[in-house]
């Protein structure tokens, strides 16, 4: 993966924290976000119980658990893991093997989420009819690989931030 440049921690206001909806696990954000997106695929769509999961795709070694010990949930895919709390089993985030560079942590896990926006809408082609984001990029399933750098780039000059105000999607 090549270096995006990013806005800098102060402009973030990092770190921020946060955790599941009982407070047994404590996360930490200490690294500016590199994309935010919603996936529709059916999966997700299962996983959230709604009509797409959110995430905050951070690099990988930029998110931390402060307290509590998250347990793999969900499908329990060999490389995919989906980390949960263990009592109130909150979504919290995911990792994928060999792919260490990052991680997706679901932004309502964060105390302070609502400048969170969409970027890109990921798995469309499996979206519910009246699901709409607003998100500024689509795809049908998943962006070829030449794609993400581009992503990337382009939320980091036109993202939301947070204390901006969120965008209106009505």
């Amino acid at each position: 993966m090549t270096e995006i440049d990013r806005p800098d921690m102060d402009e973030w206001k990092l770190p921020w924290e946060g955790g599941c909806r009982c407070g047994e696990v404590r996360l930490r954000v200490t690294k500016p976000p590199l994309l935010a997106g919603a996936c529709h695929c059916a999966g997700c769509q299962q996983m959230s119980a709604s009509a797409f999961s959110l995430s905050l795709t951070l690099p990988g070694d930029g998110l931390e658990v402060v307290s509590g010990e998250p347990v793999i949930g969900g499908t329990h895919h060999p490389v995919q893991h989906h980390w949960h709390c263990p009592r109130c089993k909150s979504w919290l985030f995911t990792r994928v093997e060999g792919f260490d560079w990052f991680v997706n942590l679901r932004p309502t896990m964060l105390d302070d989420h609502g400048w969170f926006a969409p970027f890109v809408d990921l798995w469309t082609g499996e979206k519910l009819p009246w699901a709409e984001t607003g998100a500024p990029h689509s795809y049908e399933a998943s962006p070829d690989a030449a794609d993400w750098p581009g992503l990337m780039a382009a939320f980091a000059a036109e993202g939301a931030r947070p204390g901006a105000p969120s965008a209106s999607h009505g």
